[in-house]
């Protein structure tokens, strides 16, 4: 436990502690053979002690072959989401509980090699035959799913008809994890941020690990750190590089992120019996965070969304099957939501800070001749660096929304909205958000861009596809501070692929 909480959390805390040991009564381990959870609330805040390899082919294996590298997961009830003390928890982690039937999961996400194997490509932006595969679709992990269940002589899950994809429950086939077995299995039984402790370093996994758990209201004075800022890698690893979970899994945090079959929604806050999502939405959601990623979008409960069409050099998969006991004949159906282009009238709207974006935002204007708008605020920020540091963290923490000073007239009138913003702490500045919220963008287009210093887009497209579900997220831009000597190529080529400027 952090010994620095104030009282209030900590006796929040081992409430929350106390309520998850008698959860763990119905909580199925499947590392013991009692079936019983080994755990109190005096081992909530430890890490798991090992134990040996979840036993395969428990359940009989004359319906399904379980390849050698995937690992039995005895399902269970569990507490799903964070409770509302856990530090940098979102507003979607409503705390519930969910039980999942048994299932198989792999040890690791599926890797270059695999993939090449199976669809004749390799998609990834970097290149090993035993690192992630990367830069997938949500389409492009569901077809892979199907493509190597035929290779393997199992029944596909998933039949793809127009624009709609249906998951046939009762097929052997591999499948994406639902959201909620993704985190049932990444926990393997602990109430903790991650599965490691109450924090995670960057020898436990891969991610930005300049910037562990909690250094954003701690950047100046680390005394308090659980964990200590550490390396920063800039690259996916191999699979298996750091320890596994008490269950086998290995790469749950970090690496790359994992899509799941679920559409993005609010959580029910009554008791789910295998849970798969919402029935309609426009968002997939993925889970883990990437190496790219700060510490607090590693978290077991951390929930990313984004539309099934995008693909990212820190977004791959892992693969789950399920077993006899949950076959069933059924059919879920759910539809794809349309995608847009970058067409029609178009806005450039900016938030910038030190200038950088409006840079980057005046630039794009001159190519393309669009209005342009800085997103401006009633209490600007600090002009002081250090100042503006702690103001931007606390707002994101608290999820504020300060109060803009000027408005877009007739926002009706555009179809695309490239919009620009530094990254601050992994994510959007709040006063997008604000600005997010002021107007509808059913229908609209949106291009974003960000200014960074290292870390790209972090969660920020996550962050904008939640605030507008009913536009079109289209393929940002990334620009290193303000840009260097290529920044009017990059932008061209951008525009270009967004269907902004011709070919």
């Amino acid at each position: 436990m952090n010994k620095n909480l104030p009282r209030r959390e900590m006796l929040r805390w081992l409430t929350y502690a106390a309520a998850s040991t008698l959860v763990a009564c119905h909580f199925t381990d499947p590392t013991t053979s009692s079936g019983s959870v080994n755990w109190s609330a005096q081992d909530a805040s430890k890490t798991p002690a090992p134990s040996p390899t979840p036993r395969l082919g428990s359940v009989s294996s004359a319906t399904i072959k379980v390849p050698e590298n995937f690992v039995f997961i005895k399902g269970g009830t569990f507490l799903m989401g964070s409770p509302t003390f856990e530090p940098w928890r979102g507003q979607d982690e409503i705390l519930h509980l969910g039980t999942v039937s048994d299932f198989y999961m792999s040890k690791y996400e599926v890797t270059q090699e695999e993939y090449q194997e199976i669809m004749g490509y390799n998609p990834s932006t970097f290149s090993g035959k035993n690192l992630p595969v990367e830069n997938v679709t949500w389409f492009d992990a569901i077809t892979y799913c199907n493509a190597r269940s035929k290779k393997e002589g199992l029944t596909p899950v998933y039949t793809i008809n127009g624009q709609s994809v249906s998951w046939n429950r009762g097929a052997n086939g591999y499948r994406l994890p639902t959201e909620a077995e993704w985190e049932y299995a990444c926990r393997a039984g602990t109430t903790t941020p991650f599965n490691t402790q109450t924090s995670i370093s960057a020898e436990e996994a891969n991610y930005y690990g300049h910037y562990p758990y909690e250094i954003e209201e701690n950047y100046f004075s680390q005394g308090n750190l659980a964990t200590k800022p550490g390396q920063y890698r800039q690259t996916t690893v191999a699979v298996g590089s750091f320890a596994p979970n008490r269950w086998g899994l290995y790469g749950m945090h970090g690496n790359v992120s994992e899509w799941c079959w679920d559409y993005y929604g609010p959580y029910s806050t009554q008791a789910q019996n295998d849970p798969t999502g919402p029935t309609s939405g426009t968002l997939r959601v993925y889970r883990g965070g990437g190496w790219n990623d700060f510490a607090k979008h590693l978290r077991s409960a951390y929930r990313a969304a984004a539309p099934p069409t995008h693909s990212s050099y820190n977004l791959g998969f892992r693969l789950v099957l399920g077993t006899p006991t949950t076959f069933a004949s059924v059919t879920e159906t759910v539809n794809i939501a349309n995608t847009g282009t970058g067409k029609g009238n178009i806005l450039i709207a900016y938030f910038t800070w030190s200038g950088n974006t409006r840079s980057i935002a005046h630039r794009v204007q001159q190519i393309t001749g669009a209005d342009i708008f800085e997103i401006q605020l009633v209490n600007p920020y600090s002009t002081d660096y250090n100042t503006v540091l702690d103001q931007a963290q606390r707002d994101q923490n608290r999820q504020a929304r300060p109060r803009l000073a000027n408005r877009v007239e007739q926002m009706e009138q555009y179809d695309t909205i490239l919009l620009g913003y530094p990254n601050w702490w992994a994510s959007i500045p709040m006063p997008i958000a604000s600005f997010l919220e002021g107007y509808k963008f059913t229908g609209k287009t949106i291009v974003p861009f960000c200014s960074h210093g290292g870390g790209r887009f972090g969660q920020s497209l996550t962050a904008i596809a939640k605030l507008a579900p009913d536009a079109t997220l289209a393929k940002g831009l990334s620009v290193y501070y303000s840009g260097g000597p290529n920044l009017q190529n990059e932008i061209l080529f951008w525009l270009r692929q967004n269907g902004i400027l011709k070919p």
